[in-house]
């Protein structure tokens, strides 16, 4: 999901509206551009607010656009260590000899006024001495008794900050939408604010289904597996600072299933499960949301991640992740992540591609979009090149835990030769 426009507060679309805006539609094989227009069409963000500290407003989403209540900055000031000058006072083609007339300090008011043909002593954020327009830096500058000799060649107005040339007041410094950042605390604070207004945190509730699925620190069974998918999902969400509900493993058993649904749908705005969603004999999941909701797709033409189901129970959206490790990675980062954070109120960002020199051959077939678990590093010409990481089965998670980008090879693209060039995905600041 790509658009990076604030979500709008608009009623939810209805499934069938949702999917009108598909020229064809098969929820069997949905593209993944359509699933993910699906998704975006059928979501709106959560509504309360709340006004928080902000030291508590990291990582939670702006409600409104926050204004400057003051000038950035709120005088004109120094930009660097050096000497504020008259720039009229100075000489064209000779240097200058200007009288020192005192130093300004960041913080302290600088008076009286200099006269004519003076240079006051200045450092970096101190206001701008009245009468002074330019800042020769100190380093080209040469000191005689008590006179400052400056070189020609001074531009107007150099070396000099502004009042309001950051922000005016009035202003949007922040806009709503936006996740809060540790640089955007400092704005905050360096705007006197104490206290913003923030959309309630995101209420997600997620399980794993499968009667073969134990919980760390249980013992196993013949057949038997831990869950990892929990914990995985317990990460991924964790990143997006929800309020997660964990609802355990479900069993393969349609009223514990239709339960366990019912449930989430009545305490959280979203529900993440893994596992259930594809065509085997004990996944109850479809025949549980013919009765409870409205499922827009059942299979997104990808790999992994085919099993892929989206849709609504009541007023709770439904996302029916695969059971392979990999695939329920794969498909929260290309779909459910950016569904959350739009939910959440926040501007999802574009998914930003790297391109890398494939060091390998990658075979792939039109029609469907491929992900393969990769490391992207400089070669020796100092271009990227992209390697996998080894089997690329929907079981190996160890891949996903190696890899430090996905490849993706897009749904109309086909085999790449060694040494083509390829779409990287990276983790940093993803994962």
């Amino acid at each position: 999901m790509t658009d990076s426009a604030p979500a709008p507060d608009l009623p939810a679309l209805s499934l069938a509206q949702a999917i009108g805006c598909l020229s064809a539609y098969d929820p069997q094989a949905l593209p993944v551009g359509d699933a993910c227009r699906v998704i975006a069409r059928m979501l709106h963000p959560v509504q309360a607010t709340e006004q928080v500290a902000i030291r508590a407003a990291l990582g939670r989403v702006l409600a409104d656009d926050v204004m400057s209540p003051i000038d950035v900055p709120a005088h004109d000031n120094s930009a660097m260590d050096g000497y504020a000058v008259c720039h009229a006072d100075l000489l064209p083609d000779a240097p200058t000899r200007l009288r020192v007339a005192g130093v300004a300090l960041a913080g302290r008011p600088f008076g009286p006024a200099p006269q004519a043909g003076d240079a006051v002593r200045v450092m970096t954020g101190a206001v701008m001495p009245e009468g002074t327009d330019t800042v020769v830096v100190q380093e080209v500058t040469r000191i005689e008794d008590d006179s400052v000799i400056v070189p020609p060649g001074q531009l107007a107005g150099q070396n000099r900050r502004l009042r309001g040339e950051d922000l005016r007041t009035g202003t949007p410094a922040l806009e709503r939408g936006r996740i809060v950042r540790p640089a955007d605390l400092g704005l905050l604070a360096s705007l006197g604010i104490a206290e913003v207004s923030v959309r309630r945190r995101l209420r997600v509730a997620f399980f794993s289904t499968g009667d073969e699925l134990r919980s760390v620190g249980e013992p196993l069974a013949h057949g038997q597996v831990y869950d990892s998918n929990r914990y995985t999902l317990f990460g991924m969400l964790s990143r997006l600072d929800v309020e997660l509900i964990d609802m355990g493993v479900v069993r393969d058993d349609p009223n514990a299933l239709e339960t366990a649904m019912r449930t989430a749908a009545g305490c959280a705005d979203a529900i993440v499960s893994s596992g259930g969603v594809s065509v085997g004999e004990a996944d109850f999941t479809r025949e549980i949301m013919a009765r409870l909701g409205d499922v827009a797709f059942w299979t997104v033409a990808m790999r992994p991640g085919r099993p892929l189901a989206f849709g609504r129970i009541g007023e709770a959206f439904y996302f029916g992740l695969p059971g392979n490790p990999v695939a329920v990675m794969i498909t929260f980062y290309f779909f459910a992540r950016a569904a959350l954070l739009r939910l959440m109120g926040a501007a999802p960002a574009p998914q930003l591609f790297t391109r890398a020199r494939s060091l390998e051959a990658m075979r792939k077939k039109p029609g469907r979009t491929e992900y393969q678990r990769a490391i992207v590093e400089p070669g020796a010409d100092g271009e990227l090149t992209v390697r996998t990481t080894g089997s690329q089965g929907s079981g190996v998670l160890r891949s996903m835990s190696r890899a430090n980008c996905v490849v993706v090879l897009h749904h109309e693209q086909a085999s790449v030769p060694i040494g083509g060039w390829v779409d990287c995905l990276l983790f940093d600041g993803l994962v």
